[in-house]
């Protein structure tokens, strides 16, 4: 019996054999074939860190991928812009907003539409429609793997001492009126004064009252979010600029320098610790600014607080912003890119990213479960109560998208106006006066808009 089944084993192996050599098992040899994908990407530290963490748990999911990570934290877009020019892009990237569309609008980048679309295990309606990033009508260059917004930071402490009480519900939003009276309480000259006592010294300066933090693009935007004003004519060839509101709420942010002040100049601003070190340090007691800046807040141990944005022409509105993930064109591995992309948006790979303040999810579903959002907003000193009210509230129900995601050549048009908003910072002209000195440059950019599906 023993020789019979030696035999038969023998002959089960020589079977195989052959099999193997015709090619019989050829698919699962593809299978176990090693694809190695390129990733970029920017941040701070724990982000990297993060990143690197995130990478190895796809690894694991994904025996077959090898990624190789390069993080660059300095001129990132000029990098990546000059490697897909030259044909050395990476396979997956995450990219500025208005550097993807630009790359998109090249033919550089895959259409995320269709592979989306390709995949069963996803649908666009799973993922927060202002996170999409659409170059063409149906067609996406990328996905935000973070939802972000602005709202207003503060030092209790600071606010306590000048009996200060910041709203964090959006029906109790400051007017302007009230949010510069209470940033005049919340400034100090180096005698103790605050900027409504006569004798203030504006000159000598301890503490500001608050300090926008925000590119001039995104100020740009908030000012159009809040005036509820179109940033080009029906035509997309000329841009509504002189005689609007968000003009005026340029010059309203102007004032709060030349006037109130109660926010430092950009050449005063360099003296001071920025971000989160502007709280901790007591160097200002409110920041507006991006909500990633939770993270630094609750690692410094600040006793801080969330309010929403005053209601500058009538209604608290704030903005959407994030920067996509995208897959070059150039790739050899698209599906094993997209994979990796996914995994970006994906809060089961990024949960440390959640919930340490620095991103929000893509995913409706981790804002409509209840189960879901107490895993990353509730219970950890990055997300205090009032986190809902005063951030998660009004990035629903009264949030509109940055510009770069709808107006074409917006980052050019911005720095054409940029060396007038300087100006206007500093004092030396008038919003309309800047306005005025810039238009014609900035209109010679106007291409028109981007749809948002």
């Amino acid at each position: 019996m023993k020789k019979w089944v030696g035999i038969l084993v023998l002959c089960l192996a020589a079977v195989s054999a052959a099999l193997l050599c015709l090619g019989y098992w050829k698919g699962s040899q593809k299978e176990e074939e090693q694809v190695v994908l390129q990733y970029m990407g920017w941040g701070p530290v724990f982000e990297k860190e993060a990143t690197e963490r995130l990478i190895g748990k796809f690894e694991k999911r994904h025996p077959n991928i090898r990624v190789e990570y390069t993080h660059i934290p300095d001129g990132y877009d000029t990098k990546i812009d000059k490697m897909a020019s030259e044909g050395n892009a990476p396979d997956v990237a995450m990219v500025g907003g208005m550097e993807a569309m630009k790359l998109a609008r090249e033919g550089a980048l895959k259409d995320i539409a269709k592979l989306v679309l390709d995949d069963p295990k996803i649908s666009l309606e799973d993922v927060l429609p202002q996170a999409v990033y659409w170059w063409e009508e149906g067609k996406a260059c990328g996905i935000n793997s973070a939802l972000e917004t602005n709202c207003l930071m503060y030092n209790k402490a600071l606010t306590q001492k000048a009996g200060v009480e910041v709203p964090s519900r959006m029906e109790d939003a400051w007017s302007w009126e009230e949010f510069v009276e209470a940033a005049q309480k919340l400034t100090l000259d180096s005698a103790g004064r605050n900027a409504q006592d006569p004798a203030f010294d504006p000159r000598h300066i301890r503490q500001y009252g608050v300090k926008i933090s925000m590119t001039n693009s995104s100020l740009i935007s908030s000012m159009y979010a809040m005036s509820g004003e179109e940033f080009l004519d029906e035509t997309g060839k000329k841009v509504n600029l002189k005689g609007t509101k968000a003009l005026e709420g340029l010059q309203k942010v102007a004032d709060l320098i030349n006037v109130y002040h109660v926010m430092p100049n950009p050449l005063e601003s360099k003296d001071l610790p920025d971000g989160a070190r502007l709280l901790e340090s007591g160097s200002a007691a409110m920041l507006w600014s991006g909500q990633w800046v939770l993270m630094d807040l609750a690692e410094m141990g600040v006793d801080f607080g969330l309010g929403v944005l005053p209601a500058m022409f009538g209604e608290s509105v704030t903005i959407s912003l994030g920067e996509p993930i995208v897959v070059f064109e150039s790739t050899k591995y698209p599906k094993e890119s997209w994979e990796l992309a996914k995994a970006f948006m994906n809060p089961e790979y990024t949960a440390e990213l959640m919930e340490s303040g620095l991103w929000m999810p893509v995913l409706k579903s981790w804002y409509e479960d209840g189960d879901l959002l107490a895993q990353w907003a509730e219970g950890n000193p990055a997300h205090p109560e009032e986190y809902r009210d005063a951030v998660l509230e009004p990035a629903f129900s009264s949030c509109q998208p940055h510009l770069g995601y709808s107006v074409k050549n917006f980052m050019q048009m911005v720095d054409a106006f940029y060396p007038q908003l300087n100006r206007l910072w500093m004092g030396e002209v008038t919003a309309q006066e800047a306005a005025e000195l810039s238009i014609r440059e900035i209109e010679k950019l106007a291409e028109g808009r981007y749809p948002r599906d």
